[in-house]
């Protein structure tokens, strides 16, 4: 017989230990119980409503970004690095042919990339997340949200964005990069462009993807035949303007408007659905 006031005493020490020890520990801890299996129906409702608040700040605080190219990569490169430099280029490149650049808001290739399209008088947006390590959000952020939930943020970094470029990092560049592809090979969402930079990094992962996969009939050739590989950020800033202006049409226009009877300021990207 399991002695369930034992484990109840166990995870509640647990759960004041890590409240001590971090600020926003309660919080955390909120997202983590979230994910353990069923609560009390009342905590379940109100964290309903913590969560439909998420998605409802996130869905005001972004609809005026414009039209938003998503570039995915590690926290963890510094200034000098060549990866950090690349993330860089491309943040210059894709505001030149007139995109948002979105990010995790976070340091390392998200930093690089809003560092880049600043340098260039761009629109640089941030959508940060809770976490105990490596995401403060970076200083170069026209914008920034930060969220408790991973997958509210993980739904606003695909929602505004018409393009993803991934360019090398871990578990988390990965887990987004993958989740993208698995989108559009659903047709859950259309098939944007996805651009993967860093050749030689990703190289033992696309022989594994052909060489097994595709060769296992696991996924279709066709669904890794359409990601455009580069090292070259002008080139992939290229292939991305072609491709959106070719398959959505974006031109020259303007996009919502702000209502002021919902409470919305002047929040209109200056690229609001503009791509040169």
């Amino acid at each position: 017989m399991t002695d369930t006031s034992h484990s109840k005493d166990v995870s509640t020490a647990r759960e004041a230990s890590d409240a001590m020890e971090h600020p926003d520990g309660a919080e955390r801890q909120d997202v983590r119980r979230f994910l353990e299996g069923p609560g009390s129906r009342v905590g379940e409702l109100l964290r309903l409503g913590r969560i439909s608040w998420e998605f409802l700040r996130g869905f005001r605080s972004l609809h005026f970004v414009g039209p938003c190219v998503t570039v995915f990569g590690s926290a963890r490169f510094k200034e000098e690095h060549p990866y950090y430099i690349m993330a860089r280029e491309v943040g210059r490149e894709l505001s030149n042919v007139g995109f948002t650049v979105m990010t995790g808001g976070g340091p390392g290739v998200m930093e690089a990339a809003n560092r880049g399209a600043q340098d260039v008088n761009g629109h640089s947006v941030g959508v940060n997340i809770e976490l105990p390590f490596e995401q403060e959000p970076n200083p170069y952020l026209d914008k920034v949200v930060t969220f408790r939930y991973f997958f509210v943020r993980k739904v606003m970094l695909v929602k505004y964005s018409y393009a993803f470029v991934a360019l090398p990092g871990g578990f988390g560049t990965m887990d987004e990069i993958f989740e993208t592809a698995t989108l559009i090979q659903t047709a859950k969402i259309q098939n944007f462009p996805v651009v993967v930079m860093g050749r030689e990094y990703w190289q033992p992962l696309f022989d594994f993807i052909r060489g097994t996969m595709v060769k296992e009939k696991t996924i279709d050739a066709k669904d890794i035949d359409d990601i455009f590989v580069t090292d070259s950020a002008e080139e992939a800033a290229q292939h991305i303007r072609d491709v959106s202006m070719e398959r959505f049409g974006l031109k020259y226009g303007e996009g919502a408007r702000p209502k002021w009877w919902l409470g919305e300021g002047n929040h209109q990207s200056k690229r609001s659905q503009a791509i040169d």
